[in-house]
């Protein structure tokens, strides 16, 4: 009498089975779907950023780095005036000797010899060269923070001859925004010559000035002290030539720290911002969808 009420459970489970698998079936196609589709929404996310991020760290380094302050030089054989030139080089002529310089507006040189014969008791010379070099703001950085690094390099220079002798460096003041001379001693065939050099940088430009003198055919060797002085002198000229040049300033101040420049921090935020965090975040929201 029981037996066609306890069949129908039988049956109705026989009959569920196939359902579930079904839904079973229809489950990881959903899931596979929903990870397709987070994938790609991932992909499109780092693509977008791929393609932004050089865009946009060019954009801020560009706007990080500020214009050169100065624009120009002045003509190098007009840096010194004539009666400084008169006191250095006595028996030069004023006009100087200027270098060659594919573009006179980056860079310029002009210097002076003078042999001032004193008979039997020998003669004094003396070689005065002032040398000026101007740095663009580019992609490697500001003009003052390329200029700063060529002082760097020029003083280096200046203290590492070879063969010189008694080598001596210190700071200058009121010259520039930084300077630094450098003496030595240098014997030569003719005589021993005593070795000047200031090396001067006034915002995006270089100011290196070289003066030496020596006693010859018996004449005594000038002071080493008096021919620094000298050499200040003069660098101190050439520093306001070019500063007069460019109306009187350049229309920026002097920079303090060219080596804390803003442009290399300004490049490297964006780059790190964009190409880390589009991806990060994409690939979190794809794990929560899975």
């Amino acid at each position: 009498m029981h037996r066609p009420v306890q069949r129908a459970p039988r049956d109705r489970r026989v009959l569920r089975l196939p359902r579930i698998l079904v839904c079973a079936a229809a489950v990881p196609v959903m899931l596979v779907a929903a990870g397709c589709s987070s994938d790609s929404g991932s992909g499109d996310d780092a693509k977008k950023s791929a393609e932004q991020s050089p865009k946009a760290s060019a954009s801020a380094t560009a706007e990080a780095i500020e214009p050169a302050a100065y624009a120009k030089l002045p003509e190098p054989c007009s840096v010194v005036s004539k009666k400084t030139l008169g006191d250095l080089v006595p028996k030069a002529k004023k006009s100087g000797n200027e270098g060659k310089s594919d573009d006179l507006s980056i860079r310029g040189n002009c210097y002076w010899d003078s042999l001032d014969s004193n008979g039997v008791k020998g003669s004094q010379y003396r070689w005065l060269n002032v040398a000026m070099l101007r740095f663009e703001s580019d992609a490697r950085g500001g003009g003052d923070k390329l200029a700063h690094d060529y002082y760097e390099k020029q003083v280096a220079g200046a203290q590492a001859v070879t063969g010189a002798k008694n080598t001596k460096s210190e700071p200058v003041s009121g010259t520039g925004d930084e300077a630094t001379a450098v003496r030595y001693e240098l014997k030569k065939k003719e005589g021993s010559f005593k070795q000047q050099t200031v090396v001067t940088r006034v915002e995006n430009v270089v100011v290196t000035v070289d003066f030496n003198g020596a006693g010859l055919a018996g004449d005594k060797a000038p002071d080493a002290g008096d021919l620094m002085k000298d050499a200040r002198k003069a660098a101190k000229e050439a520093v306001a030539a070019v500063a007069a040049a460019n109306g009187d300033g350049g229309g920026a101040s002097p920079s303090k720290s060219p080596s804390k420049s803003p442009s290399k921090s300004a490049s490297k935020t964006p780059d790190k911002t964009a190409s880390k965090t589009p991806t990060k975040s994409a690939s979190k929201a794809a794990a929560r969808k899975s």
